[in-house]
């Protein structure tokens, strides 16, 4: 999953073990997700969703601060904001980005659809991750707002196409490609991929 070893594991870990204690729900997106359903690549940081109602801010930032660089205020402001807030591992400098889930029903209905993957440390615990659908319409969201730019978003999403093929739910992807607006991206990939 990472470049780092075992610090980044190690890390994720805690982080995740951090969240699990609060009852928090999650689930594990960006590279880690793209990998797991597509080509492997190494990727020097972690991206979770997390649901984190305000009243667990200060919970959360307190489990983390004995590892991890944590800005309780910026974790509060992406809570409101529906943001993303970062948590930087004090020994390895492993980055962690956690991502607020929004308030939309497509945030709701990905961190439903998680499906679960092993981590690779050894003992690898479970952990949820985004499904395979919902990875490639967030990647395609991110390639649209970076101006179409970016050849690692636009190759995570090939990667999953190729690497799924008719594992894929067509009929969910079409449907939510459409209400997302990157249904004309979605087809560009599909005939990439093929």
């Amino acid at each position: 999953m990472s470049g780092e070893g075992s610090g980044s594991d190690e890390a994720l870990s805690a982080v995740l073990t951090a969240i699990e204690d609060l009852g928090l729900r999650y689930h594990l997106g960006g590279s880690y997700s793209s990998t797991v359903h597509g080509v492997p690549r190494q990727t020097l940081d972690a991206d979770i969703v997390v649901d984190l109602p305000a009243s667990l801010v200060s919970s959360l930032a307190e489990r983390l601060r004995a590892r991890f660089y944590v800005d309780e205020d910026r974790m509060r402001h992406a809570v409101e904001r529906k943001t993303s807030v970062n948590a930087i591992d004090l020994t390895s400098g492993f980055k962690i980005d956690l991502f607020i889930k929004g308030d939309g029903e497509f945030d709701e209905l990905e961190l439903r659809r998680s499906v679960t993957a092993e981590l690779p440390q050894p003992g690898g615990r479970r952990v949820p991750i985004k499904s395979a659908e919902d990875i490639v319409l967030r990647k395609l969201q991110w390639f649209r707002e970076g101006a179409e730019i970016s050849d690692r978003q636009w190759n995570d999403v090939l990667g999953i196409l190729r690497v799924q093929g008719d594992r894929l739910d067509d009929a969910y992807l079409d449907t939510w490609a459409e209400r997302l607006g990157v249904e004309e991206l979605l087809a560009k990939a599909r005939k990439a991929s093929s």
